[in-house]
Parts: structure tokens; sequence; C-alpha cells
């Protein structure tokens, strides 16, 4: 599939499929998006002083490298991604000089560089593991507190959007894990109801309404 570079609304870029239209990030500021849905609404809304987090579609590592920017404690980041961007996508991507984080360039090579399926120390508070993996494959149970729910839009994939995959999103996460998505299409925010999520509409990022945000709260604490 043809992939090309997209400089978004915010100077940052993303990759677009032309024959999906469809990109790795918004059109309307890739970093704007990942700082609104994932950050403000994800991380900064999990008090432990040590976190882990899944990221559904690892993608150009943007989410990642922003978790790493902002934390201000020890991170256990798992990212999976079924199709890796190259090592030329990757160079092509702007986001260290829009970030103002040419001190923190090798730190985001070296997210890139390591090998996947094992846990590799970025820092002495940050903890990466990449897994080349279908979604549909994720069985881990309750591991994270945190997931970043980033796929390619219900539009083009709506195999990822569907109950069987809040169902692993579900288990997968901790009691009262949180997960966070741009998304608010009301057959996402359903099919995360069905599986016992307790879910939220919250103001979105840049260009969309709103976007969602579900907790795991077992039925014998919701009364």
């Amino acid at each position: 599939m043809k992939r090309e570079i997209l400089i978004t609304s915010d100077g940052s870029s993303t990759i677009h499929l032309p024959d999906w239209n469809e990109q790795y990030h918004s059109k309307n500021g890739s970093i704007n998006e990942t700082y609104h849905v994932f950050i403000n609404n994800g991380l900064k809304e999990v008090k432990h002083d040590e976190v882990t987090i899944l990221e559904i579609g690892f993608g150009t590592g943007l989410n990642c490298f922003i978790t790493f920017l902002e934390a201000k404690k020890r991170i256990n980041y798992i990212g999976v991604e079924a199709y890796p961007v190259t090592a030329d996508e990757v160079e092509k991507m702007n986001f260290i000089s829009v970030l103002n984080a040419e001190k923190e360039s090798d730190i985001f090579k070296k997210m890139h560089d390591v090998s996947w399926e094992k846990q590799h120390q970025i820092t002495n508070m940050f903890f990466l593991e990449k897994r080349k993996q279908f979604f549909e494959d994720i069985n881990d149970k309750n591991t994270f507190d945190l997931i970043y729910f980033d796929a390619f839009g219900a539009r083009v994939q709506p195999q990822l959007w569907t109950v069987e995959i809040f169902k692993k999103m579900f288990k997968a996460l901790k009691e009262n894990g949180i997960l966070v998505t741009y998304s608010a299409k009301g057959s996402v925010r359903r099919a995360m109801q069905e599986v016992g999520f307790v879910v939220e509409r919250l103001p979105g990022p840049p260009g969309k309404r709103e976007m969602l945000r579900a907790k795991k709260i077992t039925e014998s604490l919701k009364s």
C-alpha cells in the first residue's frame, strides 16, 4: 500500500495512506492529538507511581515518545504493531524539532532501534517492549493500568473496533484501568459498554467534537 509523509495542522508529520484516505495521526495535528487524547485524558488520570501502558498501534512511536517526555514516574510501555514503520519513514518524522526535544533525540531513535519481542530499558524510569502482533492475538490478563487505543479508524478497519477486541482490552486491564481513544463513534461506545466498560464522552482533540474514555469497573464495585 502506498504511503506518503504528510504535514499536519500543528506542523508535525504523519504517514498518510492515500488508498484508504487514512493517516497514522490526525490531520488536525499529530502532536496536539497525542497530548489531548493520550496524555491529558489518559496518562494524567493514572495516579500510581508506576504505570504499565499498552499501546494499540505503536506506529511512528509518537505516543511512546511523548509519554516518555511527560511521565514523571516509572513507565512500563508495551507497543503492539503488526506492520512496523520503516527506518526511512522514521527518519522523515519531524517530531523532535516540533517538540523542541533535540536533547532527547537519541531516546526517540533508541525506541525504534531496539529489537522486538523483548523488554528494553530506555532509561532508568522507562522500559519498552515492542510486539509485532495482530491485535486479535492479544491475550494479556489484568496487566495494564492504561491502554492507548490508537488503531486505524473504524471506517477502514472495522474489525479492530468490535466487541471481541474490546473484550480483550477489558481483560487486559487491571481493575480501575483506563482505555482512551480518539474515536467517539456510537458503535464503538456501545461495544465498549457491552463488554463491561464504564464509558464517558469527553471533548475531542482539534478537529473532533468528542473522544471516549472507558474504565474497567467490575460489577461488584459499580453499585
